[in-house]
C-alpha cells in the first residue's frame, strides 16, 4: 500500500495557475498538473490543496497562507514567491530569500517534505530586461545558498531554463506562463519528485496562439493596468479566495 500524499501549494499567480486558462474561465497551472501527474505516476489517489493567490508578494503570502497550509498537516509543501518583489527594484533580495529559510524551518518544525522551486524567466520579453535578469539571478543565487547541501528537499528550479524563456512558454501579459509552460514546469517537479512525468509535457504540442501586441497595445492592456495598480497599493489578488482551500481527492485517471 503506498504511503499517503497530502499535497499542499502556498504562493502567487504562478502557483495559483494564471496563464493556463481552462475553456471555462478557471485556471488550471503546474501544481494542478503536478497533483494529477503524481497520482497517475503512483496509481494511488492524493490529497491536493492550493492556498495560492495572484498578486501576491512573499511576505503576506507566508502570513496568510503558511500556517493555514500547516495547518492542513500535509506530507509536502511547495512553495515559490519573489516574482513580484523582484520587480520592486527597492526590494531588498537578501529580504525575499529570508522568507524561503523562514518557510524552510517552519516546514523542518513540523516534519514535512519542502518542494522548492523557482520561477521561469520572463526577462528576455519584459522592459528593463537587464534589471530583471540581474534581480533574478541574484535570488536564486540566494535561495541556492540557503537550501545547499539540503538532500532531504525536492528541489525544481526553471530560471535556469533557457528553453522556458522563450516566448511560445509564456502568455499574451508577457509575465505568466501559458499552458506548454505550466505543463513543463510540472513535469521538471515530478521529475524531482521521483516520479515519471508524460513526456509530451516537457514540450507540450499546442496550437500557436500567439498574439504579438504592439508597444502601444501592450502597454494600455497589461503594463498600464499593472502599474496602477502599483500606483494604488491595490492587487490583482484582492478578494479572491483560495480554489482549494480544503483537500480534494484526486485520483489516477486509469483507476
Amino acid at each position: 500500500m503506498p504511503e499517503e500524499v497530502r499535497y499542499v501549494a502556498i504562493g502567487d499567480s504562478f502557483t495559483e495557475g494564471v496563464g493556463d486558462e481552462l475553456p471555462d474561465g478557471t485556471v488550471r497551472g503546474w501544481a494542478d498538473l503536478v497533483a494529477q501527474g503524481w497520482a497517475d505516476s503512483r496509481g494511488d489517489a492524493i490529497s491536493y490543496a492550493n492556498l495560492a493567490i495572484r498578486g501576491k508578494l512573499i511576505q503576506p503570502i507566508v502570513e496568510e497562507q503558511l500556517e493555514r497550509a500547516l495547518a492542513l498537516r500535509p506530507t509536502h509543501l511547495s512553495f515559490n514567491g519573489g516574482g513580484n518583489d523582484m520587480l520592486r527594484p527597492r526590494t531588498p533580495i537578501a529580504r525575499v530569500a529570508d522568507v524561503f529559510s523562514h518557510v524552510l524551518r517552519r516546514c523542518d518544525e513540523e516534519g514535512v517534505t519542502m518542494i522548492v522551486l523557482s520561477g521561469a524567466n520572463p526577462s528576455a520579453q519584459l522592459p528593463l530586461p537587464g534589471l530583471i535578469q540581474r534581480r533574478g539571478d541574484e535570488l536564486s543565487r540566494e535561495v541556492t545558498q540557503r537550501i545547499r547541501g539540503r538532500d532531504d528537499l525536492v528541489v525544481a528550479l526553471n530560471w535556469p531554463d533557457t528553453e522556458l524563456s522563450h516566448p511560445s512558454f509564456w502568455s499574451e501579459d508577457r509575465l505568466h506562463m501559458n499552458s506548454r509552460g505550466h505543463h513543463r514546469v510540472a513535469a521538471r517537479v515530478l521529475e524531482a519528485l521521483g516520479e515519471t512525468p508524460p513526456a509530451e509535457w516537457w514540450r507540450l504540442e499546442v496550437p500557436d496562439t500567439t498574439v504579438a501586441l504592439g508597444r502601444g497595445r501592450y502597454f494600455r492592456e497589461h503594463l498600464g493596468p499593472w502599474l496602477r495598480r502599483r500606483l494604488t497599493g491595490t492587487s490583482s489578488g484582492d478578494g479572491r479566495e483560495a480554489k482549494y482551500g480544503e483537500w480534494s481527492a484526486v485520483a489516477p485517471h486509469n483507476a
